[in-house]
């Protein structure tokens, strides 16, 4: 990434709201430096490659794996502004080939730290992983708050998005969705 040309835009932006940077604003003046390091942080994953993520290994596991409620950050390529909220990654493994469950959510998060849309998001997660570990079948739900509608256009704080993926069995076998999306909605009190 190019932090310089970053500072710069972020500078332009500064300026063409009016707002002088020059004038020594010690608050103001570093700004441009600070946000062009948070965006070389957030955009991380534009970096890297979620498939060498997931690290496979044999188990004799042919039944459903889910991890819910995986915290997710965004930003919306639209207006550079953050979404946020949960994403839900089910699998069943075939071939006795399983990941790592921080694996899911590292995939997740590596899609995430990049300028995205939901749909897109929701879509690469599952396709990741059916690439990767050949399962019977992925499902992926994402529920998000889009700051874009929150701060600015129809200003509707509260609303949330959500977008699945499913692939494979929880495409063909409606009892098999069903079961996903029962394990999604129902919290557990360990």
């Amino acid at each position: 990434m190019d932090i310089k040309k970053i500072e710069n835009g972020v500078k332009l932006i500064l300026q063409g709201l009016s707002t002088d940077v020059e004038l020594g604003q010690e608050v103001m003046e570093n700004t441009p430096k600070r946000v062009a390091r948070m965006y070389a942080e957030i955009f991380g994953g534009l970096k890297e490659q979620p498939e060498e993520l997931l690290e496979v290994f044999k188990e004799e596991h042919e039944e459903m794996v889910l991890i819910k409620d995986i915290p997710l950050y965004s930003m919306c390529e639209h207006h550079l502004l953050p979404f946020y909220g949960l994403a839900h990654v089910a699998y069943i493994p075939s071939e006795q080939k399983v990941t790592g469950l921080s694996k899911l959510a590292r995939v997740v998060d590596s899609y995430c730290k990049r300028p995205q849309i939901q749909e897109r998001l929701t879509r690469q997660i599952a396709d990741t992983i059916m690439k990767v570990l050949t399962p019977q079948g992925v499902l992926v739900v994402i529920e998000a708050e889009h700051m874009c509608m929150t701060m600015r256009g129809i200003k509707k704080p509260g609303s949330k998005t959500v977008t699945s993926a499913v692939r494979g069995i929880f495409r063909t076998n409606p009892a098999t969705r069903a079961e996903a999306f029962s394990l999604i909605k129902n919290s557990s009190n360990y």
